[in-house]
């Protein structure tokens, strides 16, 4: 009998489904496990790859049972797929998943840490109020032209009005109305507090994180989009290239090539749509203050908004940038303005 050397397990809240194979792909083990007995029947094994999709609690159990010896391979629900056979059920995705991840073009996850989770924690909570109090705002604005009072676009414009239009008495406002907006109106400012507080708890983790200050360096790359970089992206060796690095993120064209006829479209937007925000909102602040500097990249910039406009120049540093933060983690170098090879 061979030993068992690759295990697939389709992951879940209280059962999970177990598939191993051998060496000749033969299947040897096949079964049904509860949560709080997971731990054990793996420990039985021995070491032996042990593949998971990636999914909530996935990077958990990845440490786990790395902890038991294993090769713990995690990767993404679109390389199971195609290998899935028959109907959808737990049984035959723990098969694909295993048959999956012996494939040798099968891209997997770097497994994070319990510290890179907690940072990504801050910014998803983070990200949760801010789209909380955009909702607020523009449930005030909807509200009060109802009433024929119209708030100003923008969330600083809009804020610093909302004050004035529910004091003022003679506007016509219903008075249920006005208590009722109020209360809105108060839930704003208490948001506004709370994002604050979590946006200085970043700044101070960026200190802390000496990744993430060697990449604030770089132009356009502030404390939200450092840390998340660092706590997203365990090792940059991981992608082979800087440019696989930026398609992660998202910020290359799509292809569509077919007879010899290369079709390059839009960004893909595939990846870490928080990582690819944060870098297009820091190019487009470089952008609207290059205008009276003289390096390399303001130079470039400026050439490149006269030609292409001002949104294809704000993606091309985005991608740009992406691009030095692989170059900066792969080779564990410090930012040099005006680098010449």
């Amino acid at each position: 009998m061979y030993p068992i050397k690759a295990v697939g397990i389709d992951l879940a809240k209280l059962v999970f489904s177990i598939h191993g194979v051998d060496e000749h792909s033969k299947c040897k083990l096949r079964k049904t496990v509860k949560r709080n007995n997971l731990l054990a029947e793996i420990a039985k094994l021995p070491p032996c790859i042990i593949a998971m999709e990636a999914c909530s609690g996935a990077h958990y159990w990845a440490r786990e049972f790395t902890k038991l010896g294993h090769d713990v391979r995690i990767m993404a629900s679109k390389f199971v797929i195609p290998y899935r056979q028959n109907e959808k059920n737990d049984a035959n995705d723990a098969e694909a998943i295993c048959e999956a991840a012996t494939r040798p073009k099968t891209r997997f996850v770097s497994i994070k840490s319990e510290e890179q989770q907690a940072v990504l924690c801050l910014h998803r909570i983070r990200q949760g109020l801010i789209k909380d109090r955009t909702a607020r705002i523009n449930r005030l604005r909807g509200l009060l032209a109802e009433f024929g009072l119209i708030m100003p676009k923008g969330r600083y414009p809009a804020q610093n009005t909302i004050g004035g239009i529910l004091e003022d008495a003679e506007n016509g406002l219903p008075m249920l109305a006005r208590e009722l907006l109020h209360d809105v109106w108060q839930s704003i400012r208490t948001l506004n507090e709370e994002i604050l507080k979590y946006d200085r708890k970043l700044y101070a983790l960026a200190n802390q994180m000496k990744n993430a200050k060697r990449l604030m360096s770089i132009p356009g790359i502030g404390e939200i989009t450092a840390t998340a970089v660092v706590a997203t992206v365990n090792d940059a060796k991981h992608f082979n290239t800087s440019r696989s690095f930026a398609a992660w993120i998202g910020l290359v064209p799509r292809q569509y090539t077919t007879g010899g006829v290369a079709r390059l479209g839009r960004i893909s937007k595939r990846g870490e749509k928080h990582i690819r925000t944060s870098l297009i909102h820091g190019a487009r602040a470089v952008i609207a203050n290059c205008k009276n500097k003289t390096d390399r990249t303001s130079l470039w910039v400026k050439e490149l908004v006269e030609r292409r406009g001002f949104k294809r120049a704000t993606v091309a540093l985005a991608a740009k940038n992406a691009r030095l933060i692989w170059a900066l983690l792969h080779s564990e170098k410090e930012y040099q303005v005006d680098y010449v090879k």
